[in-house]
């Protein structure tokens, strides 16, 4: 049974997480995956804690576990002419070079895209930087938290002032934009013979998932503000507390807020809260008379009836949780791996499914992220023979 990029050989030159996420996303769907990493390795292998230490005393850290897997492993020193022209026989094999490199690097290092193309025409190559590969503030590096502060995600995120996102958001959303770039270019390249060069930033995404945000400002003329725990467009729609733990309903239609009030005993058309204009207006009213009902009723039993007359609501689960809950294995996002050093290993998993194929990502076998260099022979050993 095959994935979908099985005959793509890709070429991932990026560290920290941006790039690796974008290049794992490929790896997940079949795509041969060679990491080129310098003789110290990824910045993330240094990143902790948390660390795990095998038997043989070699820590790895688990941020790097979580960007890495369906990866080899190379150490090449790019500054090195003989490493320079390992580098130049991968291209030459290569469909996919992926690089976050500061602009300007790759090119002082031997390697713009001029030549690239040269060695090979049909080459995509994804460049993936900080604010734009142009622009007043091209040069600026890329740091998720900047990004999320500059590009106005934090603004909108927090209760009484701006938060960041609990994970690296605009690195995330970097890799994912990435990646269905490649993957489009790729498909361009299928009619063209050639490959082109895909562009994105952290800072491109975090404008691109403002959605509606941004278009309150762009149309309407209106900053948006922290959104807190509630929709600031819809009501009741959010998180409320119980007797026992909070839970989080969601009514995007008037259907949804007559079935809601049905099961609370509240009048649909009470005044103040018969539209979701009003409800939203009167966002505060809405939540203190929702959780005042809610306050002697334990979170299992709301869910349960909100669940039996069709109300959207669901937990607040902790990532222990997220990962026993029965769900979430289902769907193939748990996978099991053998590490060189640490053995068996537990991973979240791709979160791509297709029809035809029972396995998540498409592969039949998923692999551990590689240790450094670990792959170094056997990457060389190929070269030679192809």
């Amino acid at each position: 049974m095959s994935a979908p990029l099985d005959d793509v050989l890709v070429l991932d030159l990026t560290r920290a997480l941006a790039g690796p996420h974008a290049a794992m996303m490929l790896g997940d769907l079949g795509a041969r995956v060679i990491k080129v990493e310098s003789p110290t390795g990824d910045d993330t292998r240094s990143w902790g804690p948390p660390f795990v230490d095998p038997a043989e005393g070699e820590r790895e850290s688990t941020y790097f576990l979580s960007a890495n897997r369906n990866k080899e492993s190379i150490t090449l020193d790019l500054k090195d002419p003989a490493d320079q022209d390992v580098l130049a026989r991968l291209v030459e094999r290569a469909d996919v070079l992926m690089e976050n490199f500061r602009v300007g690097v790759l090119d002082r290092l031997g390697f713009p895209v001029e030549r690239l193309h040269a060695l090979n025409p049909r080459l995509v190559v994804l460049q993936i930087t900080g604010f734009g590969h142009d622009g007043p503030e091209a040069t600026r590096s890329g740091f998720d938290q900047i990004a999320q502060g500059e590009g106005g995600l934090m603004s909108l995120t927090g209760l009484t002032e701006p938060t960041k996102v609990g994970v690296p958001i605009a690195d995330l959303l970097a890799g994912m934009n990435g990646a269905y770039g490649v993957v489009s270019a790729l498909y361009e390249r299928e009619r063209t013979g050639r490959g082109r060069v895909v562009r994105t930033s952290l800072l491109a995404g975090m404008v691109g998932v403002h959605a509606f945000q941004g278009t309150k400002w762009t149309v309407a003329k209106e900053v948006p503000g922290l959104a807190g725990g509630h929709h600031p467009s819809i009501a009741p729609y959010g998180m409320f507390a119980t007797a026992t733990a909070p839970v989080q309903i969601a009514c995007g239609s008037e259907k949804l807020w007559q079935a809601l009030c049905a099961e609370l005993g509240i009048d649909p058309a009470r005044e103040g809260m018969a539209t979701n204009p009003q409800r939203v207006e009167n966002r505060d009213a809405v939540i203190a008379l929702i959780e005042e009902i809610l306050s002697t009723v334990s979170a299992e039993e709301i869910l349960d009836r909100l669940d039996r007359a069709g109300v959207p609501a669901g937990k607040v689960r902790t990532l222990d949780d997220v990962y026993a809950w029965e769900q979430t294995r289902s769907q193939g996002l748990l996978i099991d791996v053998e590490h060189a050093t640490l053995g068996e290993i537990q991973l979240p998993g791709p979160t791509l499914r297709f029809d035809d194929n029972p396995y998540a990502g498409g592969r039949e076998q998923h692999v551990a992220p590689p240790t450094l260099g670990q792959h170094n022979a056997s990457v060389r050993e190929w070269l030679d023979q192809s």
